[in-house]
């Protein structure tokens, strides 16, 4: 390694390619190597060679991607997309490795910010501003330049979504990710590079995808939510929807017991969790 190259990393554990040149290898299987993540690449050494992934190259790191019964039966590991060609990486802390994966692509990296750019709904006037990326786990950090700090915890994060937008006279990549501040439900905008739009996507997906609002619930169950998505107060939702208090306690104790909701205080004060502002927000969208 050269002298401003850094290792972050040197585990053993398995590997395979399952994409090369965009064509799906569905007979491939795994290779135990040693695997060494620096501040500018990935290098894989198998007893049938070397192979290096440059992190520029790198567009995505993401979850499962079982080609076959092979690469299923390991019950851990993360995919990296690199331009035509995916690979798959195992070890035994996998989760520790994607976090210093993703801080070697993302630490100290500059990117625009909006934020909020959406509060309950309504579209606020905050401008784009640039902030510097730190990911912790479980937590992008973006240092804005006015002096604010905008946290946002991966488990909190209820949809991202991506768009093109016209942002300082140019189209840009944008990501638009829905959360909370101060118990409200916000989306922040972020803008950047190519890779760095896709990265961060990556890291904020994992929130997105584990609160994803595939649940069935009633019309009134929708309405509760809707109208605690909108700033109803709790304790004012009966008098607000016309519904009996009773019946009202029973809908927050079925929707705390699938994790729409969480109990903030024993006199039933709640809040919505991640998937209670995507069902609420569909729920919005449709009506």
């Amino acid at each position: 390694m050269s002298t401003s190259e850094q290792k972050l990393a040197d585990v053993t554990g398995q590997f395979t390619q399952v994409v090369r040149d965009g064509r799906k290898l569905s007979d491939t299987d795994w290779s135990n190597g040693r695997i060494i993540l620096s501040n500018k690449r990935i290098v894989i050494a198998t007893n049938s060679g070397k192979q290096t992934i440059q992190l520029p190259q790198i567009q995505s790191i993401r979850g499962r991607y079982d080609v076959n019964q092979t690469v299923a039966k390991v019950s851990d590991y993360i995919s990296i997309n690199a331009g035509s060609d995916v690979y798959l990486v195992s070890m035994g802390n996998v989760e520790e490795f994607e976090l210093q994966l993703q801080k070697a692509i993302l630490d100290g990296e500059i990117v625009l910010i909006k934020h909020p750019a959406v509060k309950g709904g309504v579209v606020q006037e905050s401008s784009w501003e640039k902030a510097r990326v730190k990911i912790n786990e479980g937590v992008a950090n973006f240092a804005v330049e006015s002096g604010s700090l905008v946290q946002i915890e991966v488990d909190d994060v209820g949809t991202v979504e991506s768009d093109e937008r016209h942002i300082r006279g140019q189209e840009r990549p944008v990501i638009e990710a829905e959360h909370t501040k101060e118990g409200s439900s916000v989306q922040t905008y972020l803008s950047g590079g190519a890779q760095n739009c896709a990265i961060l996507k990556s890291v904020l997906d994992r929130g997105a995808e584990k609160n994803a609002s595939q649940i069935d619930l009633s019309g009134k169950e929708e309405e509760v939510l809707m109208a605690i998505y909108s700033g109803v107060s709790p304790f004012e939702v009966p008098e607000f929807l016309d519904i009996d208090t009773d019946e009202v306690e029973e809908i927050y104790e079925r929707l705390v017991e699938l994790d729409v909701l969480e109990e903030v205080r024993v006199r039933r004060e709640v809040a919505l969790k991640p998937r209670g502002r995507n069902i609420a927000s569909e729920a919005m969208s449709s009506k």
